[in-house]
This record gives structure tokens, sequence and C-alpha cells, in this order.
């Protein structure tokens, strides 16, 4: 029997968790080991006779042994912000060089900032300077109660620091929160990559696959361009429709990131996409951050069909989302769609399960492919107007 029950806030989800999007994006050293295992899914693993050029090979964040004045640090952006309710530091496996002592402070910043910017943020303290033990799960609750996008754990003066985690309540930001959002983009909504300029480490239909990456190789990576101009990827939306919130995902790509982005939309029911004038920014040219989920908020939506991502002037990107909401048109070119392609029988008892008569089927059937929703019988084009 354990001698106390664990805190209450272990039940509520690691904001900074890899896979929910936490990133270390600053260090002020990592001699031993890098910082982003600190944010790694899982417990610490460790091998006694692993050893590297740097020394012992730990599965954690290690600064080197400090031999001037101060302490280390490093800052975890939040995969989720949220209020912070405590949060742990785990030492496994630190047992002769783990931090004596650690605080923890946060910060609500806009945008998605760099080292610079969050040095001069406004920090608040979560965790004072506390003591820790080594090779243990040293826990901290947290009382405030406010929404942080960044937190800073600091280590006294020097060592390891295996996993950090922090656990709290997710607070959504309501700029993001599309209504009626679809993903246009993604392929299992019927996305496709219609042109590229590059694709010599991976092909750009990873940019739309479902889900986050797990490792760079699950991105769209260009070769190094060495010439002028500058590499794009022009990708076909599901449907017809405006996009409301772009997502342009760097996550893994630490040192070949772009520098930065631009998205464009074009309308081809109205225009030529191979005419440069059709098309129209969604997102200028935009400065982007390496291993970094930056979300923008389109200032002007307007009608697409087709979105074109260029990257300056090279470099990988883990996703790419455009949430938006399909037009009337848009919407009826998917059902048709749908109805045109599905094998007989399937058809038939889909109509059914939405309650189309058999001869409302029959007709769907003679007529296939139905080029126009008003071509649709009565029946089937009700039942399929309040299904979607």
């Amino acid at each position: 029997m354990p001698d106390h029950d664990p805190p209450a806030f272990l039940r509520l989800p690691d904001l900074a968790l890899r896979t929910l999007g936490g990133a270390v994006v600053h260090a002020n050293d990592e001699s031993f080991a890098e910082r982003e295992n600190l944010v790694r899914p899982g417990a610490a693993a460790f091998d006694p006779s692993a050893f590297g050029h740097k020394g012992k090979v730990y599965d954690g964040w290690e600064t080197r042994r400090r031999r001037t004045p101060g302490h280390d640090h490093a800052i975890v952006r939040l995969g989720i912000p949220g209020v912070v309710r405590g949060v742990v530091v785990d030492t496994s496996w630190f047992t002769g060089n783990y931090p004596p002592e650690v605080s923890v402070e946060a910060a609500g910043v806009e945008g998605y900032p760099g080292a610079d910017a969050l040095a001069a943020a406004e920090w608040t303290t979560l965790v004072p300077r506390s003591p820790v033990r080594g090779d243990a799960a040293n826990p901290f609750p947290v009382a405030d109660p406010h929404r942080y996008t960044h937190v800073r754990l600091s280590i006294y003066p020097d060592g390891g620091v295996a996993r950090f985690r922090v656990h709290g309540e997710p607070v959504a930001d309501p700029r993001f929160l599309v209504t009626e959002g679809l993903d246009l983009a993604a392929l299992e909504n019927g996305g496709g990559v219609a042109g590229c300029s590059d694709q010599f480490y991976s092909s750009p239909a990873n940019l739309i696959a479902p889900g986050l990456t797990r490792n760079m190789g699950e991105g769209w990576e260009n070769a190094r361009r060495r010439g002028p101009g500058n590499d794009w990827v022009e990708l076909c939306l599901a449907a017809h429709g405006e996009v409301r919130l772009l997502e342009l995902d760097t996550s893994y790509f630490l040192f070949n990131a772009p520098g930065a982005a631009r998205v464009a939309g074009c309308d081809e029911s109205a225009a030529d996409p191979a005419d440069p004038a059709a098309w129209f920014p969604l997102l200028e040219r935009t400065a982007l951050l390496p291993d970094t989920r930056h979300r923008f908020a389109v200032a002007d939506p307007r009608p697409a069909t087709r979105l074109r991502l260029e990257v300056f002037p090279d470099g990988g990107m883990a996703r790419l989302r455009a949430y938006g909401r399909p037009s009337a048109a848009g919407r009826a070119r998917l059902w048709l769609r749908w109805l045109n392609t599905l094998p007989e029988t399937q058809l038939r008892a889909a109509l059914a399960a939405a309650g189309a008569s058999e001869a409302g089927a029959a007709a769907v059937l003679a007529a296939r492919p139905v080029a126009r929703w008003a071509a649709l019988p009565a029946d089937v084009a009700g039942r399929l107007a309040t299904a979607g």
C-alpha cells in the first residue's frame, strides 16, 4: 500500500506533452543530453552501457557542470495552453548529477515568440525555488488561476532532468474555434496535391495526412535550395469553400524549417489557376519558427478550390491544415461525387439508411453519373440535405 495518495492534479492532462504539440523552444545549455527529451511521452529509459562522444547517454535534459555563477533553464511551449494545476520534475536515473533545487515560472504571450522575446516576457512564479530528490518524480501543486502558453523550468545550479510534466486544464482560444470548421485540405476529406516544386526527401501528400507527425520523416521536405526562388506546394481542396483558419506545422523540423511562408487561394470555378492574377492572399508572407504548430485566422476569407503554400527559401513542413466551411455548391459536389462512386449495393443501403425510397435509389442509379444537384430525385435530395 502506498504511504499517500498521488496528487489529484496528476489526473489532468499533461499540457506540455510532445504528442499534444508541446516543445522545448529554448535551453541555455544542453551539453550532455537534449532538451527535447523533457516533453517526450512515456517514462525515461536507461542503458548503463550507453556512452557517446559527450559522455553518458541519458534520456533527459542534462547541462554541463557549471563553473560560473548562475543557473540553467529551459522554456517549454505548451502544446495546449491552459491553467496549470501542478508540475512534475522527474529526475529518473539522474543520481549523482541531478539539480538539488528547481523553480518553475509561466508566461502568457501572443503569437509565436522566439527566445529573445520570451526572455523579455512577464514571467510569474508557479513553484518557488524548492529542493528535489534524485532519481524521483518530484510533484509540485500549483494554485495560479491564469491561462499560460509557456513554462520555464530553472535548475540550480545545473544537472539533469528526465521529464517535465505540466498538468492542467486546457483553455481554448476562441479566435481559433472556427464555426462549422472542416479541414478542407485534408487527404481523408478528399483533398489532394495538384503540384509541387520539389519533393526530394518526402512527399507533399504528407502535409495533408491525418494526425500529428511522429518524426521529421512524416512531413514534406525538399532539397536544400542553392539557386534563386523558393519552394511551393499546390493543393486541391476537398470542396469549394472559405478557408477561415490556417495551421502551418513545422513539428520536428528543427534546423531545416522554412524561414517564412505564404498561402494563397484560387477559385478555379471563376478563374484559371494558371493565371497568376487568379490567386489571392490568405496569409501574407510570415516568419515561421522551427518545431511549432502555427495557427493563423484568415482576415479576409474568400471562396476557393485550391491553395498554394510557398516556403522561403526552402525547408520542411509537417502538416498544413485549412479549416473552413464548404459552400452550398461545394457541399453539393461532395454529395454527387460520393453518390456517383458508390458500388450499387452500398448506394442502395446508404440511401435506405438515410430514409430515401427504393424508387429514389433506383432513379439515382439510372441517372449516374449525376452532374447536378437539381437532377436528384426530390426525396433523395431532401434526405441528403437534412443529413449534411
